[in-house]
């Protein structure tokens, strides 16, 4: 890597102020020669490109009988929301969660098979009820109840008739939403009630029930078909997870590893197991919590003692760890808190503010890097071949470059990018429902070669450390424009705020080196993002030749990395002609090749038909 640098140095000295612009032509040449002249087409895919279909029921246990016994179908006689909600706190199903369920083709532990579940049905991590209570002055006083997913899990095979009147399937396309609302509350009498139930985001299975099959048949020759389609397949999907719960227990280990996992009703009637299952169903319908958690003491002792030797031990235990410890949620609150110290260190002038930062940016990264490695354990793969877990990997490789410069170069402001990277990449894939969340089976075509990870994680070193390029930038044009604020506090004796910023101990720094300094470090990591980028684009090519026959195929994904990867090519060069200050055009081509790296990574991905479906 020091030769490439080496190398690029030596040809900025070689190159004129006159030999920038052909640069720049050559650039432009190639852009219009692969956006022009060679237009892209959607790829075909070719078999084994798309991710393995998600089972949400298991087959095999659709056709076995409820392990828990009966349930109840009438509406009338369900219990009062109040009645649900005390009795969820008083059962103890804490020896449950680490039960190994297989699911969706995998071995996993039974609190991950109630998240997805709860979160496919819902749309939320959990279900929320609603708890009415009359108020002294009269009226009523409405609190949302949260629901553990597991509890919800088995209320829903268990007294699935509590639900079929209460807002449990989630929507998330409105106009889909809006018209079951409108079937099941019509006229505008009904108007405020419409309202107040679209914005809880769900619906009754029984709205459902009562109004798809009109809806659907009404918008399938109009032109907004296809999302209204979308929206009702994911909503038939949800239905069908809450009806069929019961087929999801496959909980039985087989006496082999290649043997098939087995449904908890196929057990023989007499088995502890399987009578500890039917007195768990008998004693929660009753609501006897003694009853319950006895039951489920018994089930969580018992199921592991069958074929033992296959039975997971060290994956379950890692699992509850990696659920329990919920690391990229903590990680981005603590990238933010070291995000807020470090800024306000620089506000202020004050070190401790920054050694605060540090310290808790250095928990932040631990948090994280724990997470990853759990994820990596638990998958059996290096877990980036999803957007979810691509994000988890750009910011731990942006914070862990950000960490490291700050280290060698003792300016916490580098501390300071790395957190506001870790901050907002893990912010985005945990709130926003980005695909992957879930641990999955990956595509069979991400399987082909070894290459794949080398591909991968090269591409999303350099995606990360555009990233950090780009926060440093914007560090570079706050301090830049805002110079009539700062330079009464930096170019002063003793001037706090810069001096924290770059490190200097004795105060004596200057805005001008702070802007030095910056333009130094933003050129530091742009250059590796162009190095890394382009290595990345070759593996590759090599890896593609390896999977599909070939180098190059004119897929978007690939030409927009090259479209990306020609941005930092040009950030590079610009500087030899740059008029003026070298560092402000630096810091603006920053912000633009982040901005299409945006779009290569996201806007390609939902909206070009390609290759790189999967990713």
């Amino acid at each position: 890597m020091i030769c490439m640098f080496r190398i690029v140095r030596e040809r900025r000295r070689a190159l004129s102020a006159g030999a920038l612009p052909s640069v720049l032509r050559a650039a432009c040449l190639l852009l219009v020669a692969i956006l022009v002249v060679r237009p892209v087409a959607a790829q075909t895919a070719p078999e084994g490109n798309a991710h393995p279909a998600t089972q949400n029921v298991a087959a095999g246990g659709a056709s076995q009988a409820n392990p828990f016994g009966q349930h109840g179908t009438d509406p009338s006689a369900v219990c009062t929301p109040a009645d649900k909600a005390a009795f969820a706190q008083r059962v103890d199903l804490e020896p449950l969660l680490g039960l190994s369920v297989f699911h969706n083709g995998r071995a996993k532990v039974l609190k991950t098979l109630a998240m997805e579940t709860v979160s496919k049905i819902t749309g939320r991590r959990a279900y929320v009820d609603f708890l009415k209570t009359p108020k002294e002055g009269g009226g009523e006083d409405v609190k949302d109840f949260k629901y553990d997913p597991i509890f919800t899990l088995l209320d829903l095979t268990i007294d699935p008739a509590y639900y079929l009147e209460k807002p449990l399937v989630g929507i998330e396309y409105l106009p889909l939403r809006e018209s079951i609302l409108e079937a099941a509350f019509p006229g505008d009498a009904n108007a405020d009630l419409r309202e107040r139930w679209k914005k809880v985001g769900r619906v009754t299975p029984l709205m459902v029930d009562r109004s798809m099959s009109a809806i659907v048949q009404q918008h399938s020759g109009m032109a907004d078909a296809e999302p209204y389609l979308r929206a009702a397949g994911r909503v038939d999907d949800a239905l069908r997870m809450f009806m069929d719960c019961r087929a999801n227990f496959m909980v039985v280990a087989p006496p082999a590893k290649e043997a098939s996992w087995v449904h908890l009703s196929s057990l023989a009637a007499d088995h502890p197991a399987r009578v500890a299952a039917l007195a768990l169903g008998t004693a929660w319908r009753a609501r006897d919590a003694s009853g319950v958690n006895a039951a489920v003491a018994t089930l969580a002792s018992e199921l592991p003692k069958i074929n033992a030797s296959v039975y997971p031990t060290t994956s379950r235990q890692l699992e509850v760890f990696y659920n329990r410890l919920n690391a990229f949620e903590w990680g981005y609150w603590a990238y933010f808190v070291s995000l807020v110290l470090l800024l306000l260190a620089f506000g202020v002038g004050r070190t401790w503010l920054a050694q605060a930062g540090v310290v808790v940016l250095a928990a932040a990264l631990a948090l994280h890097a724990t997470g990853f490695i759990l994820r990596c354990m638990i998958a059996e793969r290096f877990a980036i071949q999803n957007q979810f877990e691509s994000m988890t990997g750009v910011s731990l490789f942006a914070a862990t470059v950000g960490t490291i410069v700050m280290i060698v170069r003792r300016q916490w402001l580098f501390g300071a990018a790395a957190a506001a990277v870790g901050f907002m990449v893990l912010l985005t894939a945990t709130q926003t429902g980005i695909p992957g969340v879930h641990i999955e089976r990956e595509a069979a075509i991400l399987n082909t070669s070894s290459l794949l990870k080398y591909h991968v994680t090269t591409v999303l070193v350099s995606y990360g450390l555009i990233a950090l390029g780009f926060v440093v930038s914007l560090f570079y044009l706050g301090t830049h424009y805002f110079k009539g604020r700062t330079e009464s506090v930096a170019d002063t004796p003793g001037g706090g705020t810069v001096a924290v910023a770059v490190g200097a101990s004795d105060g004596s720094a200057s805005r001008a080196k702070l802007l030095a300094d910056l333009d130094t470090a933003q050129m530091i990591i742009l250059q590796l993002a162009f190095w890394t980028l382009g290595v990345g684009i070759l593996l590759g090519a090599w890896w593609a030749d390896h999977s599909w026959g070939r180098w190059w195929a004119f897929d978007p994904k690939e030409i927009w990395a090259l479209i990306t990867w020609i941005v930092y090519l040009i950030v590079v060069h610009v500087r030899i002609a740059a008029p003026g200050s070298k560092g402000i055009s630096t810091a603006w081509l920053s912000v633009v090749g982040f901005v299409v790296m945006l779009w290569t990574y996201f806007g390609v991905n939902l909206l070009l038909p390609g290759l790189h479906a999967y990713a």
